[in-house]
């Protein structure tokens, strides 16, 4: 007979009994220990538990108990819990639209006890406990003994009757370790529980309960990993980020410390996971991890948790929301603070970045741009300078018309704490070369600078708002001209017309997939506007067709920092380059471009007297 030639009796329908359909059921629930001792510690969780003790001999394989001091269950309870789809979480489909706890399903018990030598103790009362024993789905008479509230649930032999699955099992090392990674996520994701993790008799984890996130990080990670972490905190719409993040010197070769969660529920998102990624090219180019721990919070009317039966996967109805949030939120972290780079470390980077990327390519720009010429002393709006927003959200957006309002009364920070003041210590540029870097000596030695991703660096920090509500110069058309697009890159710049005005553009829709353009930035002055446009829409089209994603504001203004910047391949007088990197000294980043490229390297005069053997 062919494989696929039904049998007399395939085609007949027939109820599955319980049991199979519990085995089938743990197919897709548990996988291997650690997903036993990941369901069953959020039963503990939903159990409004303080401490919780998990028990592993030979990583689970032999013998898992889980305990804990929750709420408990009545015999009666005890016994409809063994029963699939039985659960206290949810009464009917439209409570799926509010879970607020970890478990939902009610799969998970009947699913591991078809699996496993499965003992169940628990009592709502201290003093009196039901005991329940399966063993292979077949449940044995109740019996009740004396013990405090809670639960205890002791799994033996997992997998004994499906010797299939149990050749799966990876090494006890591989399977403790995903036990105990599951663990080290609860712990963060409820610093209030004290967590005790034991295997083979000998502590292997413990945190204390007191309710400090960065103590039960130090209790998993060491001290010294917690001492090292910055704080973050952001809010995007009703998005709620915090959490702790590890600065670009303390990182790891994998992911495997990012830890993410939502509404307390540790998740594995690939959007979230390339926001994450997105923020630290941003900040660094280093191939390189940090220690991260995010914590979203969010109405859970708002997201699906429901999409598959481990329920670690989960979908939010803005994914651009928490994708702009968690980028934000990282980069402002680092950046307020002070997380930047002495120049040894920006020259590893750079050399790192060069290792990874090979030499950089710079597109020669078709004409002249000019930065604006200087003058005896700083533009009077800098005379404060104030920090970048903690939640990276309120920061105050740069207005369409110059400012005509009194100067801001934030502060001045000293002259001293801005992170690159020192490159005009002794400040004297030597030159230009191949029209593309500026060579520059200082009192510190000389440095090379990237006109292009300077000046980008220098371009975004305004557009972003870093230095507060500066105005951007408009320059007024004399005859309006018109942007032909096609619908695709027609329908982003509608949506996103307001982002693209904030930048210095001053267009309107003119019908069909047409734009009337009135004035442009001034610091394009020179250039084709319509043809800078089109290129800048079809970029941002590019990147929402690669991600599936609206452009963000910020990407908006990366995007348009880079297209108005003076180019590799633009000559510039001395008094431009000098005013190019005075601009540059006083940036709060001045060691990157927006797209994480390096902008200077620096050779101290110690290592160029070294070099020519003079000390």
């Amino acid at each position: 007979m062919s494989l696929h030639e039904p049998s007399e009796t395939a085609g007949r329908i027939r109820q599955l009994d319980p049991h199979t359909v519990n085995q089938i059921a743990a197919g897709e629930v548990v996988e291997r220990p650690a997903s036993v001792v990941k369901e069953l510690v959020e039963n503990a969780l939903d159990a409004m538990s303080t401490r919780i003790e998990v028990e592993l001999t030979d990583a689970g394989r032999t013998r898992i108990v889980v305990r804990d001091n929750g709420i408990g269950m009545s015999r009666e309870e005890a016994h409809l819990s063994l029963s699939r789809h039985a659960t206290s979480k949810i009464r009917d489909a439209e409570d799926l639209l509010h879970v607020g706890t970890l478990g939902f399903r009610g799969e998970a018990l009947p699913s591991i006890a078809s699996v496993s030598r499965f003992t169940l103790i628990t009592g709502n009362v201290d003093g009196l406990r039901t005991r329940l024993e399966i063993e292979g789905g077949e449940l044995r008479p109740a019996e009740a003994e004396a013990g405090s509230r809670g639960t205890e649930i002791v799994i033996e032999d997992l997998f004994f009757n499906v010797p299939a699955r149990r050749k799966f099992l990876k090494s006890d090392t591989t399977e403790l370790g995903q036990s105990l990674d599951h663990l080290s996520r609860y712990a963060f994701a409820y610093p209030h529980v004290a967590f005790k993790v034991t295997h083979n008799g000998q502590v292997a984890m413990e945190t204390p309960g007191r309710d400090d996130r960065l103590e039960a990080i130090g209790a998993v990670w060491s001290r010294d990993v917690a001492r090292a972490l910055v704080p973050l905190e952001a809010r995007a719409g009703d998005l709620r980020i915090h959490g702790y993040i590890s600065p670009p010197h303390v990182t790891r070769p994998t992911r495997a410390y990012q830890f993410l969660f939502v509404n307390g529920r540790p998740v594995r998102s690939r959007n979230l996971t390339v926001a994450v990624d997105v923020a630290l090219r941003d900040i660094t180019p280093e191939r390189r991890y940090p220690y991260l721990v995010l914590m979203l919070e969010i109405d859970p009317s708002k997201i699906d948790i429901n999409v598959s039966p481990t329920k670690s996967d989960v979908r939010f109805q803005q994914e651009n929301q928490a994708f702009d949030g968690i980028r934000l939120a990282i980069k402002n972290a680092l950046l307020t603070h002070g997380m930047m780079p002495s120049a040894a470390q920006i020259a590893t980077v750079n050399e790192a970045l060069r290792a990874a990327s090979g030499p950089a390519l710079f597109e020669a720009g078709r004409s002249a741009s000019r930065v604006p010429e200087p003058s005896s002393s700083l533009p009077p709006s800098w005379a404060n300078l104030p920090p970048v927003n903690a939640e990276g959200f309120a920061a105050p957006k740069p207005t369409v018309e110059p400012s005509t309002s009194e100067e801001p009364t934030t502060d001045a920070p000293a002259l001293e704490n801005l992170p690159f003041v020192s490159l005009l210590d002794g400040l004297r540029i030597l030159g230009q070369a191949m029209n593309t870097f500026i060579i520059a000596e200082t009192r510190h030695g000389l440095v090379v600078i990237d006109q292009h991703v300077a000046h980008e660096r220098i371009l975004y920090e305004y557009l972003c708002g870093v230095r507060g509500s500066v105005g951007i110069e408009k320059q007024v058309l004399l005859v309006p001209q018109t942007l032909e697009l096609d619908r695709r890159a027609a329908t982003l710049l509608g949506e996103r017309l307001n982002e693209i005005t904030e930048v210095g553009f001053e267009l309107e829709p003119f019908g069909g997939e047409s734009f009337v353009v009135r004035a442009v930035p001034a610091a394009i002055r020179g250039r084709d506007p319509i043809r800078m446009l089109r290129d800048m829409v079809d970029e941002l089209v590019e990147s929402s067709v690669h991600r599936r994603l609206m452009p963000t504001r910020e990407q908006i203004w990366i995007t348009c920092s880079c297209k108005m910047a003076v180019k590799a391949g633009d000559p510039l007088s001395m008094a431009e380059m000098e005013k190019l990197v005075t601009d540059l000294a006083l940036t709060e980043n001045p060691y990157l471009c927006p797209h994480g490229r390096p902008i200077t390297v620096t050779l101290s005069t110690e290592n160029l007297l070294k070099l020519f053997k003079r000390t």
